[in-house]
């Protein structure tokens, strides 16, 4: 991590329960006693034991969830297009290599296999010419989201060489750039070397009449309470691109209503759009940071309701899962049981978007697959999550 968390975000009066220092300094716990017990015995008896053992639980930990290896990389002429996830039809997610770190790294991270050295398990693009020839084969794809890692983790120069192609694509009219620099790095678009240029590079997308959208992560909400921060997103609304605002629920650190309620309200007053609240992904130390399905939707909704209109724009509690973007929406009470009610906000099957359907009420189940679907639920979601979901899950 560096010196603005170090310094500006952790209390360190308050360690090891200021929610900051869990965010980023691993727990004991976070694996289980097996996994520390195994790596305890490789440690003594050497580094190569010591590195499969890392290997054997790195792969226990579901490095890659919701199918984005079986189910997310694109082809071209039958060849994989490396450093592309394709899952819905609008939206394609490009990953470039020199974007594969961050600027400090949250344990609760479900992209960690981009980080850990291993080729397998990352999605990494050397360029841009893979995704601009994709796109050329398919003008329904009019978003296309930079991702990583954290692509502002580059400089300007190897971003616009990521950027500036789309712009020469007229199918796309909106670039998406995923990023926890806000919170983690505000010089980023403040005093670091390139600032100004990389403000430059944002005006210029949205002089050519796209949309530039700024995926902010935001985990808590003192992460907008600097004064750094909060200029840094005033210079990037400056340039005309839109801030939408997300992150997961995550146990330990933001599991209360409050914490939500006064991070949307941060948001909107910094002129952000409220966007998601996540559910922690079945991926590494998910056992540590889930919070039940049921909790999230009482956290969720007791935040919601005490927000002003213009911050009711934030949708949750959603499970990014395979067969999509899945929102809990409520409990419903019936003389055949109690259910919880979803609908699919996206969808990998464009018709299933917007579709409500219901699961019977658990207290603990924390993820899709641990849920008992209705018996009316229609066909075709039974048939998408059942097969994809589960296939995924236990694979």
């Amino acid at each position: 991590m560096n010196d603005y968390v170090l310094g500006e975000l952790i209390d360190w009066d308050r360690i090891p329960d200021d929610p900051i220092y869990r965010l980023v300094f691993p727990q004991s716990g976070m694996l289980s006693l097996e996994q520390e017990a195994a790596l305890t015995l490789a440690q003594a008896a050497g580094k190569a034991e010591l590195q499969a053992a890392v290997r054997l639980i790195r792969a226990e930990l579901n490095p890659h969830p919701s199918g984005q290896q079986e189910l997310n990389v694109p082809t071209l002429d039958g060849e994989p297009v490396p450093g592309l996830q394709h899952k819905y039809r609008e939206t394609v997610l490009h990953f470039p290599a020199q974007g594969q770190t961050c600027h400090s790294y949250c344990t609760y991270c479900f992209r960690w296999a981009q980080f850990v050295g291993d080729a397998d398990l990352r999605f990494a693009a050397s360029g841009p010419e893979g995704l601009t020839r994709y796109l050329g084969r398919h003008p329904d794809v009019s978003d296309v989201l930079i991702t990583g890692g954290d692509p502002m983790i580059m400089s300007t120069e190897r971003l616009r060489g990521h950027i500036e192609p789309l712009l020469a694509i007229d199918s796309v009219r909106t670039v998406r750039i995923g990023t926890k620099s806000v919170a983690y790095w505000p010089y980023r678009f403040t005093t670091d070397a390139d600032a100004d240029e990389v403000l430059r590079l944002f005006e210029k997308v949205v002089a050519s009449g796209r949309t530039l959208a700024v995926m902010a992560h935001f985990s808590h909400p003192r992460e907008l309470e600097t004064d750094m921060a909060r200029t840094a997103l005033a210079r990037i609304r400056g340039t005309g691109a839109v801030i939408y605002c997300q992150a997961p629920l995550i146990r330990t650190v933001n599991d209360d209503a409050r914490t939500w309620a006064d991070l949307w309200r941060l948001e909107l007053a910094a002129g952000t759009v409220p966007y998601y609240q996540f559910v922690e992904r079945d991926t590494g130390p998910h056992e540590y940071f889930k919070v039940p399905l049921a909790r999230a939707l009482e956290i969720f909704q007791t935040a919601y309701r005490t927000l002003p209109g213009l911050a009711r724009t934030v949708r949750g509690p959603v499970m990014s899962a395979t067969p999509g973007k899945v929102a809990v929406d409520g409990i419903e009470d019936t003389d055949t049981g109690r259910y919880l009610r979803l609908r699919f906000l996206q969808a990998r099957d464009p018709a299933l978007v917007g579709r409500p359907f219901r699961a019977y009420y658990s207290a603990t189940a924390s993820w899709l697959d641990e849920l008992v679907l209705d018996p009316q639920t229609p066909p075709d979601i039974a048939a998408a999550i059942t097969v994809r979901e589960h296939a995924d899950a236990h694979a």
